[in-house]
């Protein structure tokens, strides 16, 4: 009968960690789209622009390092990966292939 109550008990903190996990996270994913939708609209005046490359780069770059903060924060305590869900892995994930893709082909 205790093990029902225990369980039961780790439900409503799993819902409480949810929310207090989804504001940090949402932020990081939306900081993140930020800096790819930059990178990606950001365009040289011509090849002698370097100036306009370097920030390309380094807009990737963070895109990059917002994403694994974030995919850090959702793996590596085990009480927040069994809270939030798998899909909460998807949006950094997506974000730093589409920044590495601009990294490679753009830069």
């Amino acid at each position: 009968m205790s093990d029902r109550m225990e369980n039961g008990h780790v439900a409503e903190d799993d819902g409480c960690l949810r929310w207090v996990m989804a504001v940090p996270l949402g932020i990081l994913h939306l900081l993140a789209v930020g800096l790819c939708y930059s990178a990606w609209t950001i365009r040289p005046s011509g090849v002698w622009d370097k100036d306009v490359n370097g920030a390309i780069t380094l807009l990737c770059f963070l895109t990059i390092a917002v994403s694994i903060i974030a995919l850090v924060i959702t793996l590596a305590p085990p009480t927040v990966r069994r809270a939030m869900g798998p899909w909460w892995l998807g949006p950094p994930l997506l974000l730093s292939v589409i920044a590495t893709l601009r990294w490679v082909l753009g830069a």
